[in-house]
């Protein structure tokens, strides 16, 4: 199993907004595309890589199961929906996209439900989304070690989760940051900033540059070709310990997403 380094995110884009970023990031050269069923932009991106004539194979899509239908009836025909949006027989990967302890359906039935829809062949990958260290050992419980090709996660220079990494880093989970410049305020930080002259770089390119070589994926959205494409070049970009050093100490618990009913108790 293997998740790409690299993609694009659609997070808060829909309409024409949303077909134009993937499309514009699919002709930069972007080929791993992230949506989730609650961003009620599916079908733009079907289209937008329809468009694209790019072939299917090449491309990695991921797409995420809301809370609505994690009940064992509606996950695998929602996700049939979602397939149908996208305009393809299957995803590379399906994400449960928050644990959702107060929504009343059993983490084992859910996790269950998306090792189904695997077997079916709707999905190549499974994976789950803003789980904390005790769910993602529940998790595991039920689908098997390895069966788990990720937890996406919000991470940023700001917020770096060092248990939950390490935990993810010993089950062999690739780590997927999102939100990795925590709604861009990671780009005004004069730390960054410095770092970012050193290297003739952009101070995203830094953030970015710092999540790749920790090991995590990257998906950073963005409504500019012209950013879509700079964001790329962190994958050239090579920080040095001192960098990584003065990055690890920007840490400051700084989370920007946790909605109440939705997210776990962090670690």
């Amino acid at each position: 199993m293997s998740i790409p380094s690299f993609g694009v995110g659609t997070f808060r884009l829909t309409g024409q907004t949303v077909i134009d970023s993937v499309r514009n990031a699919l002709d930069v050269g972007y080929r791993a595309i992230d949506t989730a069923q609650i961003y009620g932009n599916e079908a733009e991106v079907g289209q937008a890589i329809a468009d694209s004539g790019i072939k299917r194979a090449d491309l990695f899509v991921t797409t995420k199961i809301w809370t609505d239908n994690y009940a064992r009836s509606k996950l695998v025909p929602s996700l049939r929906e979602s397939l149908e949006k996208l305009r393809t027989d299957h995803v590379d990967l399906t994400l449960i996209h928050w644990p959702a302890p107060g929504n009343g359906i059993a983490l084992s039935e859910y996790m269950e439900a998306l090792a189904e829809a695997k077997s079916q062949g709707l999905t190549r990958q499974i994976g789950i989304s803003n789980f904390n260290i005790e769910l993602t050992k529940q998790a595991i419980d039920v689908v098997g070690k390895g069966e788990i090709a990720t937890n996406q996660i919000e991470l940023s220079p700001y917020l770096q989760n060092h248990k939950l990494t390490a935990f993810l880093k010993e089950q062999g989970i690739t780590v997927t940051s999102y939100m990795t410049l925590a709604y861009g305020k990671v780009l005004k930080d004069p730390v960054l900033a410095k770092i970012a002259d050193k290297h003739r770089a952009t101070v995203a390119q830094v953030a970015l540059a710092w999540a790749l070589q920790l090991g995590y994926a990257v998906i950073p959205s963005s409504t500019k070709r012209e950013n879509l494409a700079s964001n790329l070049l962190a994958r050239d970009l090579k920080l040095d310990a001192d960098d990584m050093a003065q990055i690890a100490a920007l840490e400051r618990n700084g989370r920007e997403v946790s909605p109440e009913g939705l997210a776990p108790v962090w670690d």
